[in-house]
């Protein structure tokens, strides 16, 4: 898919249980880390984006304010949002991985039994973990 195809055919699906941000969320995090969203990319505003998938505008910005705060698109005010350097991401999630698995294991805690309460931790986020 061309990056100014974005977001293309897909279209939020109304009738499942996900919640249509969590739903934007996971599509451009999809795209982002197939590579059909590169380093730089810029996204459709806020309310272009809503308008063109017949969503409420807070839909939008919130599926975008998570994937800021995840280190995955970066918002630069007028100038519009992008997608993110990776390497801050993944900075991240070493940083907070390695903090897990240092309170884990001073608790005593096995790898099997921290990947139980990892794996518990996303599907509270209604995140597959397989």
């Amino acid at each position: 898919m061309a990056q100014g195809d974005f977001p293309g055919r897909w279209r939020p699906n109304q009738e499942l249980a996900v919640p249509l941000f969590e739903q934007l969320r996971r599509r451009i995090l999809e795209m982002v880390d197939a590579g059909a969203l590169a380093v730089g990319a810029k996204l459709p505003s806020v309310r272009s984006l809503a308008g063109e998938l017949g969503v409420a505008p807070h839909t939008v910005a919130r599926a975008y304010r998570e994937l800021e705060e995840a280190g995955v698109l970066a918002t630069a005010g007028r100038a519009g949002t992008t997608v993110a350097p990776r390497g801050r991401r993944d900075e991240e999630l070493r940083t907070a991985a390695s903090a897990f698995a240092g309170a884990a294991v001073s608790h005593g805690c096995t790898l099997e039994e921290a990947v139980a309460l990892l794996s518990a931790a996303y599907a509270r986020r209604g995140q597959p973990t397989a």
